[in-house]
């Protein structure tokens, strides 16, 4: 898996490119997680390529990865800077002008954040267990998970994905815990979001709850789709991969037809 560095925003971003073998169809977009990587994606950037022919584009957010790393804490508008900002000049350096995004997490909600601000731009959404305000089960999961990167074998498992895990685990784990991160909100972008829409979540997420879902789906304009997923926790497409790139491919295709 050959990846290439591309200096965005000032940082030097960690970026893999499958180049597609069917002309006219979009790009997928992959956003990974708030302790994501492209590693952490395992092979569903691989297979989705595969199997659809499309152009996929996959990559390491600052401060996560084999990106740059964080020179601070993170702000609370981190994701809207990504969102805003970051993935924008990416897309435009590398010339995909409709993004099918495809966004788990922290990333689903960079995606909703793009979408609402670009909505001419986007092709379709998938988004894996969404946040769009702060739930107090985030909450409680995210100080609980710390315990288990201190003292657990957390920090072993992310190690090898990360440049420097210790800050990238902290700068996820201690923006969310900030009493400036609790009013949180991206709400005010969903009406602006007209493209197809997938949701996807676990029914035993602990992370957050089916409100989520709901509040996208109250805001938005597009159609709105989603799927609940037994068996399966915060990482769809981990606890049901089958499943989840079943999803997303007929999600993409069918737009795409």
């Amino acid at each position: 898996m050959t990846t290439r560095s591309y200096e965005i925003a000032g940082c030097e971003l960690d970026v893999l490119l499958l180049p597609a073998a069917n002309a006219g169809g979009p790009t997928l977009v992959l956003l990974h997680e708030g302790l994501g990587s492209i590693g952490l994606w395992r092979n569903l950037p691989q297979r989705l390529h595969a199997r659809s022919g499309y152009e996929v584009l996959v990559y390491s957010r600052r401060g996560n990865g084999f990106s740059g790393v964080l020179d601070g804490p993170r702000a609370p508008r981190y994701m809207h800077d990504e969102g805003l900002d970051v993935l924008p000049a990416l897309l435009g350096r590398v010339g995909v002008e409709h993004p099918f995004l495809i966004g788990h997490s922290d990333g689903a909600s960079i995606a909703l954040i793009y979408a609402g601000a670009f909505p001419e731009r986007t092709a379709g959404l998938v988004v894996l267990a969404p946040h769009v305000f702060v739930e107090e089960i985030s909450v409680r999961s995210i100080a609980s998970i710390g315990v288990e990167y201190r003292e657990g074998g957390l920090r072993e498992r992310l190690a090898p994905h990360h440049r420097d895990v210790d800050r990238t685990f902290f700068g996820w784990h201690d923006v969310w815990l900030s009493p400036a991160f609790a009013q949180w909100n991206i709400e005010s972008f969903l009406p602006n979001i007209t493209a197809p829409l997938v949701q996807i979540q676990g029914r035993d997420d602990r992370y957050g709850t089916t409100a989520q879902l709901d509040a996208i789906e109250r805001g938005v304009h597009g159609v709105c789709d989603r799927i609940l997923l037994d068996c399966c926790g915060h990482s769809p497409h981990g606890d049901r991969p089958a499943a989840v790139e079943s999803a997303i491919l007929a999600a993409a295709l069918s737009h795409w037809a």
